[in-house]
């Protein structure tokens, strides 16, 4: 599969293609088999957590060569929490990483450095309290896409729903994940939320917790499932 820098793989910002729904990625694998099977269902997008204090930590559980020498077909995403440059740079190569996804309180400058590299996501918590638009504002040089989540105590995803009606009316004018607790029974929510002019710049949905069996281990019936219905018109 070819490497997603510089945004040269073909994949726009638009959420419209036909009838496929919004692309579709999975956080937390920790499963060769499971990585697999997402490529099989038509996920595009598998994120690995790099972050040693998630249960999903993917190094407990993967070798860097069995994923990169895996034939995947989803693009792998590494998610960092104020990891270092070189750290990131090490598991880019050792796991064959597509894109990168930085979590934590990375600043434009780190987030600049990288991208010379690889593509960049960058997250950001959101609390009811917080513009969002002033959040982002200086990032938008230094990175190729944002991902919208929950606010929380520490960092990565907290699993609690994220309000959605924070984003309506915001001018992101850049590709984005919508992210933060979303479960099996929101697929007519998200095409609801496809209809408003935010989601023109919508990416790719991101789903996690709610759909495991246990940390890093997916209830696959499930994302089958939500795949199928948010791909339905």
């Amino acid at each position: 599969m070819d490497n997603i820098n510089n945004n040269d793989n073909g994949l726009t910002s638009s959420p419209s293609r036909g009838f496929r729904g919004p692309r579709i990625k999975v956080c937390g694998m920790t499963n060769l088999k499971q990585l697999h099977q997402l490529g099989e269902m038509g996920v595009e997008f598998a994120g690995m957590i790099f972050y040693h204090k998630s249960p999903r930590f993917i190094i407990r559980h993967l070798k860097g060569y069995e994923v990169k020498k895996a034939k995947l077909k989803v693009f792998k995403i590494g998610v960092f929490v104020n990891a270092s440059y070189d750290e990131v740079m090490n598991h880019v190569d050792n796991f064959g990483l597509d894109m990168v996804q930085l979590h934590g309180n990375e600043t434009p400058y780190y987030c600049s450095k990288l991208s010379n590299y690889i593509s960049v996501i960058k997250a950001f918590r959101i609390s009811e309290d917080d513009n969002i638009e002033w959040k982002i504002k200086n990032y938008y040089e230094d990175t190729d896409m944002f991902m919208f989540d929950t606010e929380g105590e520490g960092f990565g995803g907290t699993g609690r729903k994220f309000n959605w009606e924070k984003l309506q009316g915001a001018e992101i004018h850049k590709p984005f994940f919508l992210s933060g607790g979303i479960e099996p029974g929101d697929s007519a929510g998200i095409k609801e939320f496809l209809t408003e002019p935010v989601a023109n710049d919508m990416f790719a949905v991101d789903i996690n917790s709610r759909f495991e069996i246990s940390p890093g281990v997916k209830d696959m019936d499930k994302v089958r499932e939500f795949v199928q219905k948010l791909s339905k018109p």
